[in-house]
């Protein structure tokens, strides 16, 4: 008979979230935990890295995921600040739970800044999405992604091309497991209860007419600094919109900081159409309704690529590069970065109905928590011992 206690002495798995998009990713992974034999003891963290009450408190909702039990509440600032403060304010909570180890997910700040407090304290890290790499140390979110890598004890990876990445760096095999895209255990738990485009439409005031009838509508994020932060890269993607806008309405979940940039830059005439739709940020199955009933989707989001291709939605990202190249070589995501010319070229393919259709990546099945759950379990458990015996 399988022994269904956690032993006594070692203590709870430390979860970490900081950001919207850990939100998504731990969700499926604490509850796996749960269901798991023997169940596994979580503690779950919020740095406060990034916080809106109301928004947040839809998403604990939309996700069924439980209240955090600690909130370093952080807030913004620049880098790193928000890494030091982070650290600082973890130390005290590691000393004090004693924890079996400390689950990050992704790759914001808070990813990096509990990984490096573990490291010194000689605390296991698990690093859930591991190994993805866009090559461009530009980026805050490469550096984040390669140093936690380098500390972590135990990898999970989305897609097979990441134990390659893991490997041109030196990371031991047998500290890399394979188990799937846990955003998409989130997309697929929550599907049914999406709501239709035309709710969150007439939600927010806006007469759903708009996207009645063929060739559809097109869904829009844009927030990266490359992006939105300066004039003239701002200014040409908000013309090309327009220009897409009278072929197809745009749906556009505009983020503050792009909404800032426009009234600062004043370019709120080069975007106005009675074909785009400007909508707050939206909540997690508001912005997975209007994905399932997109003809295409058109942003720079990391997410988004991941939850179009699961969707089989066209994708065209506003980026030169991509850390998740999957969804490029399998899925349904093109490249376009931020030339006007490469985006009006990917709308054309897509209303022509020559745009990628890509197919599922392996294990993106909504199973990879469960996965994450056994293995992490044995690996717990096996160290444990290790350890008494000593």
């Amino acid at each position: 008979m399988v022994d269904e206690t956690w032993p006594v002495g070692l203590g709870p798995v430390v979860c970490i979230v900081g950001a919207r998009p850990n939100f998504m990713k731990m969700a499926p992974i604490l509850r796996a935990f749960a269901a798991h034999r023997p169940q596994l003891p979580s503690l779950l963290v919020h740095t406060g890295q990034h916080y809106d009450r109301d928004m947040n408190d839809r998403l604990f909702d939309d996700l069924r995921l439980p209240r955090p039990d600690i909130n370093l509440e952080v807030g913004s600032g620049t880098h790193a600040v928000q890494t030091a403060d982070v650290m600082r304010r973890f130390e005290p909570v590691l000393d004090a739970q004693r924890p079996a180890c400390v689950l990050v997910v992704g790759d914001v700040n808070s990813t990096l800044a509990c990984a490096l407090v573990c490291a010194k304290k000689d605390v296991a890290v698990v690093h859930v999405e591991a190994g993805l790499r866009s090559h461009d140390r530009r980026m805050p979110e490469e550096i984040n992604r390669l140093l936690t890598d380098q500390i972590a004890d135990r990898l999970y990876t989305t897609e097979r091309g990441a134990h390659r990445n893991l490997e041109r760096e030196g990371v031991a095999a047998e500290r890399v497991c394979f188990v799937g895209n846990v955003m998409i255990d989130s997309l697929r738990a929550n599907s049914e209860c999406a709501p239709p485009v035309t709710t969150t439409l007439q939600l927010a005031g806006v007469d759903a007419r708009i996207v009645d009838g063929a060739p559809g509508y097109g869904v829009v994020t844009l927030h990266r600094p490359s992006n939105v932060d300066r004039p003239e890269s701002l200014r040409p993607l908000l013309r090309v919109l327009r220009e897409v806008s009278e072929r197809l309405p745009l749906i556009f979940a505009m983020h503050p900081r792009t909404r800032a940039n426009i009234d600062r830059f004043g370019l709120q005439d080069v975007l106005r159409s009675p074909r785009i739709v400007i909508l707050p940020p939206q909540g997690y199955l508001e912005m997975l309704g209007l994905l399932k009933g997109a003809t295409l989707v058109l942003s720079d989001s990391g997410g988004l690529q991941e939850e179009s291709t699961a969707l089989g939605v066209p994708c065209l990202t506003v980026r030169e590069n991509t850390e998740r190249p999957i969804t490029v070589d399998e899925g349904t995501n093109t490249l376009v970065g931020s030339n006007p010319d490469a985006i009006r070229a990917g709308v054309d393919e897509i209303l022509r109905g020559t745009g990628k259709s890509g197919r599922i990546p392996e294990f993106w099945d909504g199973r990879a928590a469960e996965r994450i759950a056994a293995d992490l379990a044995a690996w717990l458990l096996a160290r444990h011992q290790r350890q008494v015996s000593l």
